[in-house]
């Protein structure tokens, strides 16, 4: 997913990240769909409705999908042609293509969304707000029933104690845990949330695993630091004098519940976060 027009990066630095992104992504020999932040913007209003349940008897089941998805490839593979944004393993090695940058329009009017957000701590949860609706809506369009997200253990402590600082206490569960189920039709799920960030450095250097290193989101001059920022230069500062810090403050999260996020009718749900709204104070 591509971000290089909200952290100010030039169209040539753009078009070298998505040519190394596609290098890697050809390697590795699976099914891949580069789709950039831009195409967020033209999402339908769909997206802020979870969708309806596959796993029941009005759907297919994961694995049914997926034997689906096998079966089609191989047919593509058979006729010898591919569905756009996708590597075929049947395809030689060879130079990607140039890839091609949106509209100068649509990136202006992102950016004019981002300036909006009056604060960096706005344009932060914009940024995860917008990239979370494009790749479920990816997914649910190309038919996956799973999204892994690649959070790892490190990010998930700093998530948990912005989201405490943001006010989504209630949400902690959801956002942070295993299992992502508030999209429906979709799930997400965190299989790298017991690795520290370290942890997954050294494996990446030790076993030669190329990497895309992208700037941080775009700052004002003499704008203050994002919560997301401080909060991840206060953990990542403490973990230095106490190497527990990180893993007892994922431990804590683990104890939570996601029964607060779960709402019981639409009307009691957040349409960007899709939610159930912690609005009921309870009896005194």
């Amino acid at each position: 997913l591509p971000e290089g027009a909200v952290r100010r990066q030039s169209p040539e630095q753009r078009e070298q990240t998505l040519a190394q992104m596609e290098t890697l992504l050809q390697a590795t020999g699976f099914p891949y769909h580069l789709i950039h932040l831009e195409e967020a913007l033209e999402l339908p209003p769909s997206i802020l409705q979870p969708g309806p349940e596959r796993s029941g008897p009005s759907g297919p089941s994961y694995k049914e999908a997926v034997d689906s998805f096998i079966q089609q490839q191989r047919q593509d593979g058979d006729s010898g042609t591919s569905l756009p944004g996708r590597s075929t393993q049947g395809t030689p090695a060879g130079p990607p293509a140039t890839p091609r940058l949106p509209e100068a329009t649509q990136t202006q009017e992102l950016l004019r969304s981002f300036e909006a957000a009056g604060t960096a701590t706005a344009r932060e949860e914009l940024l995860q707000m917008l990239r979370t609706h494009l790749i479920v809506q990816t997914a649910r369009d190309r038919g996956y029933a799973k999204v892994m997200m690649g959070e790892s253990l490190t990010r998930v402590a700093v998530k948990l104690l912005t989201n405490l600082s943001l006010g989504r206490g209630a949400f902690l569960a959801v956002d942070t845990g295993f299992t992502d189920q508030r999209h429906g039709d979709v799930m997400v799920v965190r299989p790298m949330r017991d690795y520290t960030a370290k942890e997954i450095a050294f494996y990446n250097h030790f076993f030669g695993v190329p990497t895309v290193i992208v700037p941080p989101l775009f700052t004002k001059r003499r704008e203050k630091p994002s919560i997301h920022q401080l909060v991840e230069r206060f953990l990542l500062g403490l973990q230095e004098e106490f190497p527990s810090t990180i893993s007892t403050v994922y431990r804590t999260g683990e104890k939570l519940s996601p029964e607060p996020a779960k709402a019981s009718s639409e009307s009691q749900r957040c349409l960007l976060c899709l939610c159930g709204l912690d609005t009921d104070g309870g009896e005194w």
